[in-house]
């Protein structure tokens, strides 16, 4: 059974920080892109960070740009994000999502979500 499962949302001030954490199972996790997604609320998705399989290659929205960094671990199945000069505006619920693409298959995969809330 394919299983991303977040952890580490909350409730925080703004300019504080949290780590975002997904742990997958049941699928070859080295061999998709991992991606944190956002959806705020009213809103509609927001891709916010990818990270390539062997995390030579890492992307980020210009909105968390300086202040979020991406990671995983391959031997432990994880993808993190570090968020850090946290703001209002990043109040939202986070889904990590693992892609596979080839020429014969595709796959895609998500998170049940975890909230994130920046607020005083």
């Amino acid at each position: 059974e394919v299983q991303l499962v977040e952890s580490g949302g909350g409730l925080v001030q703004p300019g504080g920080s949290l780590r975002l954490s997904c742990a997958a199972s049941g699928f070859t996790f080295s061999h998709y892109y991992m991606s944190w997604l956002r959806r705020a609320p009213g809103k509609g998705l927001e891709w916010v960070s990818g990270i390539s399989t062997g995390s030579s290659s890492t992307r980020y929205v210009d909105s968390v740009k300086g202040r979020f960094t991406i990671s995983r671990d391959n031997t432990k199945n994880t993808v993190s994000l570090q968020m850090n000069s946290l703001k209002p505006e990043d109040t939202a619920v986070y889904y990590c999502n693992a892609a596979y693409t080839s020429a014969w298959l595709k796959r895609d995969y998500w998170g049940q979500g975890t909230q994130v809330t920046v607020s005083l």
